[in-house]
C-alpha cells in the first residue's frame, strides 16, 4: 500500500517498520525509498541513519533520544541509540522519551506518517517485534518493508555463496542469544552455519562450535563493516581464527564489540574466496579520494569513483560569483531573445546556471532559445542544458573541450547562416583559444563574462589536516585552478597521496607546487580521469598480490614513505 493511499485517522498515524540493509545505501529497496520519501517522522538507529536521511525530507531535525549514558534504558528499548529526524516538531523526539515502542506510538500521534528504521531486517530484528506489537496494542496501524538481512548480504559482499550446487544445509545463528542446545544442533550438523556475533567473540563462537563437533579445520570467513567500503573479510579455520585476527592486529582493540558475520562449513566457498570476493577486489576499494570540485560538478564523477569500491570526498575549491559589471550580460540575454544570435556556445555547468539564473530574472524559459543554435562543450554541460529543456545541437564528437568543439563547428556561410554573430557566456578566467578558432572560422563573437570564479573558503580543520597529513589516497585534479587553488586553501597533498590529473598541463602545475604526478588521463575528461585513477589501483593491487604481499591503501604506508613516479 502506498503512503499516500492510507486511510489512518488523525490521531492514530500510521508506522512502516523498514529494513535498512546492512549497510549499503543502494540495497535499500525501492518500496523503502518510497516510504522514506513520505514519512514525517523517522525513527532511526544510530548506525543505519546515514543509510536512510537522504532519501527523507529535507530541513529535518535531529534529536538523539539516548543521549544521556548514566540512565538506564527503559524496558523495551534495544541496545542501538535511536535518533528521531521529524520534520514538523521536534516535541515527539524529546531526550527524556526512553521506551522505543512508546516512542514510536508518540511519533504517529497526530496522524503522521512514521518511519522506524533498523539494520538489516525489520522481521530478524531484535525489538522490531515488540514495538509491533505494541502498535497492534494501541491500534495503531502499520506495514512493514522487508530488508536485505545483515546475514544473507554481508556474505553476499564477501565472495562467500552459503550453497553449492549439492543445495547445503544452511543454519544461521546469534551468537549473542544462541543456547547450548543451538550449538550442539549446528555443530552435529555438516552444512553452512552463518553466525552474528562481534568482533571480540569470534574465537569464542568458534570453539563453541568445535565443542559441538565442528573439526578444528573448518573453513571459517569473518566479515566486519559488510557492503561498505570499509569492509574487511579474514579466511581462517575454526582453529586458527583466533591467531589470524591476533597476527592482522585486529585484536585487541577497542572496536572488538563491533558487529561481525561469520561463515563457517565445508560447502560456503570459503577456500574459493580469493576468486569470488567481487567486492573487496574493486580497484580502488576503500581508497578515499579527495575531489576538488563542486557537489553540483562532482556528482557524476563521484558516482564513477564509488562504482571503483572508492570513497569521494568533495571538497569545493571555487566559488562562483555574478560578474562584477552585470550590464553586458543583461545586453546579451536581451540579444539572444531579439534574433542578435545564430549560436550560443556554453563552456561549462556555471554557464549554463549562469544564463539560466538571468532567465529567470526577466521571467524567461527554454522557450526563448527558439531558432538558435546552441553548442555544449562536453556531456555534463549538455545535461545541464536538457535539464533546462534544451537540447543541443553541437556537442564534440572527440576531446571534451574548447579545441574540441572547434574541430566539429563549421564555418561562417554567409548563404546558409543569416547572423554571423555567437554569444560566448563564460568565467572571467577563460582562456581565448575557442573566441579566436571562432573568429577564425568567420564568426563574430560576443565573449561575454557570465560568472567570476573565486577561491573558495578553506575547508574544515580536520580535512586540511587529513589533506596534509596522508589522510587521503588520491586526489584528483580537474585543472590547473584546482591545484592551485587546493594549496592555498588546504595545503599540500602527503607525499604518499597519489596526484592524478587531467592533463600535461594540469600535470605542470602540479609539478610547480612540489607534486609529484602518478596518474595523468589520456584524454582531457574527469571521467577518463577516474577510469586512469582506477587503472592505476588495479596495477599496484595486482603487484602486490604478485609479491605476496598485503593489499593495502596509499594511505596505509608508513609515514614519510616516498613514492616512485608512476604517470600513465
Amino acid at each position: 500500500m502506498s503512503p499516500t493511499t492510507l486511510s489512518a485517522g488523525p490521531e492514530h498515524g500510521h508506522v512502516t517498520f523498514l529494513g535498512a540493509g546492512p549497510g549499503d545505501p543502494g540495497l535499500l529497496t525501492l518500496r523503502a525509498v518510497e516510504a522514506l520519501a513520505h514519512a514525517d517522522v523517522l525513527v532511526a538507529e544510530h548506525e543505519v541513519l546515514d543509510v536512510v536521511r537522504q532519501h527523507a525530507r529535507q530541513g529535518v531535525s535531529e534529536v538523539n533520544t539516548d543521549s544521556d549514558p548514566s540512565q538506564e534504558p527503559g524496558p523495551g528499548t534495544g541496545a542501538p541509540q535511536l535518533t528521531v529526524v521529524d520534520g514538523t516538531s521536534t516535541a515527539v523526539a524529546a531526550p527524556a522519551v526512553r521506551d522505543a515502542a512508546h516512542l514510536v506510538m508518540e511519533a504517529a500521534r497526530g496522524g503522521r506518517r512514521v518511519v522506524r528504521a533498523v539494520s538489516g531486517d525489520p522481521g530478524l530484528d531484535t525489538y522490531a517485534a515488540e514495538e509491533m506489537l505494541a502498535c497492534a496494542a494501541a491500534g495503531v496501524p502499520f506495514e512493514v518493508v522487508p530488508g536485505i538481512a545483515s546475514a544473507v548480504g554481508v556474505p553476499a559482499y564477501a565472495g562467500v555463496p552459503l550453497r553449492d550446487a549439492q543445495g547445503a544445509d544452511v543454519r544461521f545463528v546469534d551468537a549473542r542469544t544462541a543456547s547450548d542446545r543451538c550449538w550442539t544442533e549446528v555443530g552435529a550438523s555438516d552444512g553452512t552455519v552463518v553466525v552474528s556475533t562481534t568482533l571480540d567473540s569470534v574465537s569464542a563462537a568458534a570453539g563453541e562450535l568445535v565443542s559441538a563437533g565442528r573439526k578444528p579445520d573448518t573453513p571459517m570467513t569473518v566479515t566486519v563493516a559488510g557492503t561498505t567500503t570499509r569492509q574487511r573479510t579474514w579466511s581462517a579455520t575454526l582453529g586458527t581464527i583466533a591467531q589470524t585476527l591476533k597476527q592482522a592486529k585486529v585484536l585487541p582493540s577497542p572496536d572488538g564489540g563491533r558487529p561481525v558475520i561469520a561463515v563457517v562449513g565445508e560447502r560456503s566457498a570459503a577456500a574459493q574466496r580469493d576468486q569470488l570476493a567481487w567486492f573487496e577486489s574493486k580497484p580502488l576499494f576503500g581508497w578515499k579520494v579527495l575531489v576538488p570540485r563542486t557537489k553540483e560538478q562532482a556528482a557524476s564523477l563521484s558516482d564513477q569513483l564509488r562504482s571503483y569500491g572508492a570513497v569521494p570526498y568533495e571538497v569545493p575549491t571555487i566559488a562562483v560569483e555574478p560578474p562584477r559589471t552585470p550590464q553586458q550580460m543583461e545586453r546579451a540575454v536581451k540579444g539572444l531573445v531579439t534574433g542578435r544570435y545564430e549560436w550560443i556556445a556554453f563552456t561549462s555547468v556555471n554557464a549554463v546556471k549562469a544564463v539560466r539564473e538571468k532567465f529567470e530574472e526577466y521571467g524567461l524559459d527554454a522557450r526563448a532559445f527558439a531558432g538558435i543554435k546552441v553548442a555544449a562543450v562536453g556531456e555534463q554541460t549538455a545535461k545541464a542544458l536538457i535539464a533546462f529543456g534544451v537540447k543541443p545541437d553541437l556537442v564534440p564528437s572527440g576531446e571534451q573541450s574548447a579545441a574540441g568543439l572547434l574541430e566539429d563547428w563549421p564555418p561562417y556561410d554567409p548563404v546558409f547562416d543569416p547572423i554571423d554573430r555567437v554569444f560566448l557566456p563564460r568565467a572571467d578566467i577563460a582562456t581565448e583559444t575557442l573566441v579566436a578558432g571562432l573568429i577564425e572560422l568567420g564568426w563574430e563573437v560576443d565573449d561575454v563574462t557570465a560568472y567570476r570564479t573565486v577561491r573558495a573558503s578553506p575547508p574544515p580543520a580536520e580535512t586540511r589536516e587529513a589533506i596534509k597529513g596522508g589522510g587521503f589516497d588520491a586526489v584528483l585534479f580537474t585543472s590547473s585552478s584546482t591545484v592551485r587553488n587546493l594549496v592555498g586553501i588546504a595545503g599540500k597533498p602527503h607525499n604518499v597521496t597519489v596526484i592524478a590529473c587531467i592533463g600535461p598541463a594540469t600535470c605542470k602545475t602540479a609539478e610547480e607546487h612540489g607534486l609529484r604526478v602518478d596518474v595523468m588521463a589520456p584524454e582531457p575528461s574527469v571521467h577518463k580521469l577516474a577510469e586512469a585513477l582506477a587503472d592505476f589501483g588495479a596495477k599496484r593491487r595486482a603487484a602486490a598480490l604478485e609479491a605476496g604481499d598485503p593489499v593495502t591503501r596509499p594511505s596505509e604506508r608508513r609515514p614519510g614513505a616516498r613514492r616512485r613516479r608512476s604517470t600513465t
